[in-house]
């Protein structure tokens, strides 16, 4: 006797199930290739660290070592100290002082602050590092949807005068950089036009805490900084939104949906869905980019985020916070390139169908 083979619908069912286990497993190797790249990149940006303060002029752990045994501090506790500071000291072996520096990192152990009286490294960087975020990710959103929106309508209204004009816009303010766009706007509206608060994340009139006063107060100075993000980051989304709607409009599903009598504003939608899927890619990895030009902005309005507590570790010769604030922000760019991958992987099938 022949046995029944199974239902068509329970063979396709199976296949599909098939199909999408193997799309799962596709995505999870892709995300865990990209994991371990991301591990290595943060332990190359850590040793690249360790061999910088080792080629500072000076020896900068030498130099702590024999400051502290001037105080009268006993060669034993001075030796301890400096491996607090800086997590290894200098009269070990190189790969001694390399493997304990490696371990003390792990642990989340940066040392030891010098201008900040022995001040934990990991308490300042996180301290500042909210500071940074709000005006990164503010100026980063506010940039891209002025940027989308502009850079859509300059893409559908490209033969008119708006579009010109939206276009020199965009084209204007790719070209002006940061800390030029942070002075312009500190000069014109804390000087010519005194509208905004200058300098300080608040008012020091204010008692910090969930209050309308406080709140306000944090709104306010943070509009400077945060349009100085969002001014020299809009030219570059309008620029590409313009570029990727008007080669969406060329494509065929335009033209069938134009002849199928869909209304304009559904048009619209698929084609702004479909122009806006290469630039989630650059959105995610402009958030750690930004971490970077931090530095310059939150200078000029003396915010102190991550970019002002490392010019102030600079000018300190404070080697442990200057080496903890730059790992932090490098980490940041490469968190960032890792989430660009993760979202680019959920949200295009081309990439998850690859990935299988």
């Amino acid at each position: 006797m022949v046995p029944a083979s199974p239902p068509i619908a329970a063979q396709s069912t199976g296949r599909g199930a098939g199909a999408r286990r193997r799309r799962l497993k596709g995505v999870a190797r892709r995300l865990g290739a990209r994991i371990v790249a991301a591990l290595v990149m943060i332990w190359a940006v850590a040793t690249l660290t360790f061999f910088l303060v080792h080629a500072l002029p000076g020896n900068p752990v030498q130099v702590q070592y024999e400051t502290l045994i001037s105080h009268g501090v006993p060669p034993a506790q001075a030796l301890k100290e400096t491996r607090i500071i800086y997590g290894f000291v200098s009269h070990e072996p190189v790969v001694s002082q390399y493997g304990s520096y490696l371990w003390q990192l792990i642990h989340l152990n940066l040392g030891k602050s010098i201008s900040y009286s022995g001040v934990s490294v990991s308490h300042l960087v996180l301290s500042a590092a909210p500071w940074t975020v709000i005006l990164v990710l503010s100026g980063v959103l506010v940039s891209f949807l002025l940027g989308v929106l502009a850079g859509a309508v300059a893409a559908v209204r490209r033969t008119s005068k708006l579009g010109d004009l939206l276009s020199v816009s965009g084209s204007l303010l790719h070209g002006i950089p940061q800390f030029v766009m942070a002075v312009l706007l500190a000069y014109v509206f804390t000087t010519l036009l005194p509208v905004f608060p200058f300098g300080a994340p608040y008012n020091i009139t204010v008692t910090p805490g969930w209050n309308l006063g406080y709140i306000g107060s944090l709104v306010t100075h943070a509009v400077l900084p945060v349009f100085a993000y969002a001014l020299s980051s809009y030219g570059g989304w309008m620029l590409s939104m313009k570029s990727s709607v008007v080669s969406v409009l060329g494509d065929d599903f335009v033209l069938a949906a134009e002849l199928r009598g869909l209304k304009p504003l559904t048009q619209l939608r698929y084609v702004a869905r479909n122009a806006l899927l290469p630039l989630f890619t650059v959105l995610a990895l402009s958030i750690g980019f930004m971490f970077g030009g931090s530095i310059f902005i939150e200078d000029v309005f003396d915010y102190p985020g991550l970019g002002h507590l490392l010019l102030a570790s600079i000018s300190a010769r404070d080697y442990p916070l200057m080496s903890g604030t730059f790992l932090l922000i490098t980490v940041a760019v490469i968190l960032s390139n890792l989430l660009a991958d993760l979202l680019y992987t959920l949200i295009d099938p081309r990439v998850r169908g690859q990935a299988s």
